[in-house]
This record gives C-alpha cells, structure tokens and sequence, in this order.
C-alpha cells in the first residue's frame, strides 16, 4: 500500500505535489504555532510533522529539519522531570 502511494505520488505534476505539501505543511506548522498561545497540548510535534510534510518536497524545509534534529538530540528530557524541593 505504502508503495502504490508513492508511486501514485511521483505520477502527480510537481506544481500539484508542492501546492499539496505546501498546504498540508503550513497547516500543521500554524496549528502548532497557534496552540503555543491557546490552550492545548502538542505543539512541538505538530511542529516537527509540518516540517517533515514539506522536506518531502522542499530543499530548505529538509535543511530546517536537519538542524532542528541536530538541537534536539541535544536536549536532555531529565532536566525538565526534576523533582522540586522547597514545598
């Protein structure tokens, strides 16, 4: 199935590929950027798939990706689990 979908998706015209990703993309990437301010949870993953839905098709957003990865691998996630003392 995975196969048959990507071979149906080299088929399509590159104008119709980019405007699709682009619109997919951006949706994600404003969605994400819009739970930053409102009320709701997954904001960085719905970040990181805009980003992934456009390096399908775009140089500059696989580039993008490639450094978000690269700081991510940075973070350590036990920093933010620390235990408080003082209360």
């Amino acid at each position: 199935m995975k196969s048959r979908f990507f071979r149906t998706w080299k088929l399509l015209p590159s104008a119709l590929r980019k405007t699709i990703v682009l619109l997919i993309g951006s949706t994600l990437i404003l969605t994400g950027l819009l739970l930053i301010v409102l009320p709701g949870p997954f904001t960085m993953p719905l970040l990181v798939l805009g980003l992934i839905v456009l390096a399908l098709e775009f140089a500059w957003a696989e580039n993008l990706l490639a450094q978000v990865r690269h700081h991510g691998a940075k973070i350590d996630p036990r920093k933010f689990f620390k235990k408080r003392s003082g209360f």
